[in-house]
């Protein structure tokens, strides 16, 4: 029996951290020499834009009519229900918009580059593919990190969208707020900073949960039984990410744009 060992645990973290840091280097850089394969970056943005543009749509908008709901509770005690756009606006922008566009994203999409890397590298196709000069990491990686990032900001802008629309949606009808009095209230609602915040995020978000993806697809090992584990631990790992980072960005950017 294998007793439990820090020291091998330890190294074997920072072991996966310095290949994760040298592949993200190498795709980051890929990007400013050529060749760069166009082609495959639109493919992937169809793939993982579009192809999650259903479940980001019905996130968004479900989230924001719940937030109308719950908020009506709370903001009922101080007769300040008409603060409902206000209130939905806000979380939207700022913070369930970006985290739940990015949760989703990475639950279908880190999975999805995992499991597809991850195949292609226990059959040796990324083999053959170095054999026949093509780099892997400009080939795959870079087209998923780059589409991801792209699609993301613009998923998570129609997921706000979708969201102050679900919330204007329950207010005017279940809550009986006047839709000018909701829009207006939320139009008031967002500074600068505001907007500055929820745009920023889903950069960060995109490049993790697409890097992360690709890492665990490029260093699976072990057959099938390695590819479904690679997929579970990209998920695992993405999502925890997201939530830290997401986190320290909050902090940084209420020390540059205030609460």
């Amino acid at each position: 029996m294998t007793l439990f060992s820090p020291t091998e645990l330890a190294k074997r973290w920072i072991l996966a951290l310095q290949e994760y840091s040298l592949l993200v280097f190498r795709a980051v850089s890929s990007f400013f020499s050529p060749p760069i394969y166009w082609g495959d970056i639109f493919l992937q943005m169809d793939s993982i834009g579009f192809g999650s543009l259903p479940i980001v749509l019905l996130t968004g908008f479900f989230t924001g009519c719940v937030l109308a709901l719950q908020s009506e509770t709370g903001l009922k005690q101080f007769g300040a229900v008409s603060m409902t756009g206000r209130l939905v606006a806000l979380s939207m922008v700022k913070e369930l918009g970006p985290v739940l566009t990015g949760l989703m994203m990475a639950g279908r999409n880190s999975s999805g580059m995992a499991s597809e890397l991850g195949s292609m590298q226990v059959t040796e196709q990324v083999d053959a593919m170095r054999a026949l000069g093509v780099d892997p990491v400009r080939k795959l990686v870079l087209p998923r990190i780059a589409a991801t990032v792209f699609m993301l900001l613009f998923l998570t802008i129609l997921s706000d969208t979708v969201g102050m629309a679900g919330g204007a949606l329950v207010s005017v009808s279940l809550l009986g707020l006047n839709i000018s009095s909701y829009l207006h209230s939320s139009y008031r609602a967002l500074v600068y900073g505001d907007v500055v915040q929820g745009l920023v995020k889903p950069v960060f978000f995109g490049f993790i949960l697409a890097s992360v993806g690709c890492y665990f697809g490029m260093s699976t090992k072990g057959g099938t039984q390695g590819v479904g584990k690679a997929t579970t631990q990209a998920v695992v790992v993405a999502n925890v990410f997201i939530i830290v980072v997401d986190f320290l960005l909050s902090r940084l950017m209420i020390v540059f744009f205030g609460g």
